[in-house]
């Protein structure tokens, strides 16, 4: 019987979008762009998923440019990756303010093996977007930002959470980051779709970093308290 970092792997490596997106937005799919991502994130999942241990799952947006865009890992870019989890990674060291607040949550927790012996991190639309800025320069794009976007990668959500709760993780209740678009989606979804029997939302942690860091240390006890009640 395959562990959950074989079925990760190999969920990770099938990801592909062949519908019609809207003009001037980019699928972003690092598993089929970066050997190194492919690479990196199967090392990962290997060391803290070897197991069948019972997990919840937590779901994001969609993957960023600067975090797992590099790495295949959500939430955790390439300076993480190498820092916290010990795994070389042959690339730029991007930093991603999200996974820098993760894993100061996640030392908080106990450290990464305790954390990801309990948690599996991924996100509603596992494929990340980008649009051209006005600069020239190509930016970070939500599945929601896009009424014609959203309608275009809908069935692909549906398919993925389906193939993600397969793989064998706990349905009593499963962990949202971000309290807005994000979340008022999921729970429509998820009455539509019944996936899990409860959803937790959390505020996202780009939000935290970039309006409320002051306070970082008071989200921090949030999640874990959060956490702790599952």
């Amino acid at each position: 019987m395959s562990t959950f970092a074989e079925r990760i792997i190999s969920f990770n490596e099938s990801l592909e979008f062949t519908g019609t997106l809207p003009e001037g937005i980019r699928i972003m799919n690092p598993f089929k762009e970066s050997p190194v991502a492919l690479q990196s994130s199967s090392t990962f999942y290997r060391k803290y998923y070897d197991d069948e241990l019972p997990r919840h799952l937590i779901l994001g947006i969609n993957p960023g440019r600067f975090g797992s865009g590099f790495t295949g890992i959500s939430f955790t870019d390439p300076k993480r990756l190498v820092t916290n989890c010990q795994i070389d990674f042959p690339g730029p060291m991007t930093h991603e303010p999200s996974s820098e607040y993760i894993y100061d949550m996640i030392k908080a927790f106990g450290g990464v093996e305790e954390f990801y012996q309990q948690f599996y991190i991924h996100s509603i639309c596992p494929l990340g977007f980008t649009i051209m800025g006005e600069n020239g320069k190509e930016t970070n794009y939500n599945y929601y930002d896009n009424k014609a976007l959203l309608k275009a990668v809908y069935p692909f959500i549906v398919k993925n959470i389906r193939t993600q709760i397969a793989m064998g993780f706990e349905t009593d209740v499963c962990f949202c980051f971000g309290t807005g678009k994000n979340e008022a989606f999921f729970r429509k979804l998820n009455e539509e779709h019944h996936f899990f029997k409860k959803i937790v939302a959390l505020e996202h942690p780009r939000y935290i970093m970039q309006y409320k860091s002051k306070l970082k240390q008071e989200y921090i006890a949030k999640y874990l308290q959060a956490f702790s009640e599952k």
